[in-house]
């Protein structure tokens, strides 16, 4: 009797473990995807990273319902979303993008047992584009100075901005992050926290642009929030963020006229007048804080023949 009922307790126990291992007939993407953005944000991802994965899965999910498929981990599934993507006339690093973000979240569901293995292990990403990516030309980037110049707050503030970002290469993400404490005016310097990856690095600025955010910071304490400690302030009494300091660079850049302007393109021009100037690659590295030199060949590559020319005049060839 005892030993019947030893085994009838061994056979519950059992049947509890088998269906606490049970796992859901089907996958639900869509239930699961916010449990992911919060694993990201628990990673210190940053919001927009958080965004641009969310995005991506969002993206597929509404895909499948037009396509009248029930969203799944499956790789031929994942090739023809990208290949519609693609046939649509998304850019390839959109559809890059999207396809990563879906391989991203099936690793995401691996690692916590949802799924026992990841099916987009190895997908290969659609081939990115050589694109060449503009830079502002000098007589540009001083117009676009020209039209911040002035006295009151907003001025001075954007005069401050793009003097910055042209000279550090800072991407727009980490100039709002930035704190009044992260600002060395006596050694030109300026502390970036947390950039891309997680990673933080120290870029130099020369005394012009030294001026340029004495000005912005004196004119600063009169500001409503003048005791909060972000560097970059709204001009209604509000903090500047990442959408706000989009607007104001394009609106500046309208009034100076300048055509298919979007903020990240001061990033690239200060990349080219580095190395224009005659900087190494390696200290454009470590100011711009980039890992791998790929990057530097795709943020120059429009200004590479004009470096190009320069340096074979210099070196007279010629001279026979």
């Amino acid at each position: 009797m005892v030993s019947s009922e030893i085994v009838d307790k061994h056979s519950a126990a059992s049947q509890d473990i088998g269906m606490a291992r049970r796992k859901p007939a089907s996958l639900d993407l869509a239930a699961l995807l916010p449990s992911w953005e919060l694993s990201l944000r628990a990673e210190r991802k940053s919001a927009q990273t958080v965004k641009v994965y969310g995005d991506g899965v969002r993206a597929f999910l509404r895909w499948c319902a037009q396509q009248n498929q029930t969203p799944a981990l499956d790789r031929n599934l994942m090739k023809a979303f990208v290949a519609d993507l693609l046939d649509a006339g998304a850019e390839p690093a959109t559809a890059r993008s999207r396809q990563l973000a879906m391989r991203r979240f099936s690793a995401w569901l691996a690692e916590e047992g949802e799924i026992d293995d990841d099916p987009l292990l190895g997908l290969k990403a659609p081939k990115l584009d050589a694109k060449v990516t503009e830079s502002l030309s000098e007589a540009e980037l001083r117009r676009l100075i020209k039209v911040c110049v002035g006295k009151d707050f907003r001025d001075r503030r954007d005069e401050a901005i793009v003097r910055l970002m042209v000279e550090t290469g800072m991407r727009a993400g980490e100039v709002c992050g930035l704190t009044v404490d992260d600002i060395d005016l006596g050694r030109g310097l300026v502390t970036v926290r947390r950039g891309k990856g997680g990673k933080g690095r120290v870029a130099p600025f020369g005394p012009q642009t030294g001026v340029a955010i004495d000005r912005y910071l004196r004119a600063r304490r009169s500001h409503l929030l003048a005791e909060t400690s972000a560097l970059w302030l709204g001009d209604r009494g509000k903090g500047l963020e990442y959408y706000g300091l989009h607007k104001t660079l394009k609106w500046r850049a309208e009034l100076a006229g300048l055509k298919n302007f979007h903020p990240h393109l001061l990033r690239h021009t200060a990349a080219s007048r580095w190395l224009a100037a005659g900087g190494s690659e390696g200290g454009l590295m470590a100011v711009a804080g980039w890992s791998t030199r790929d990057m530097i060949d795709r943020y120059t590559r429009s200004t590479a023949a004009d470096r190009a020319a320069a340096e074979a005049r210099s070196l007279n060839l010629g001279e026979l």
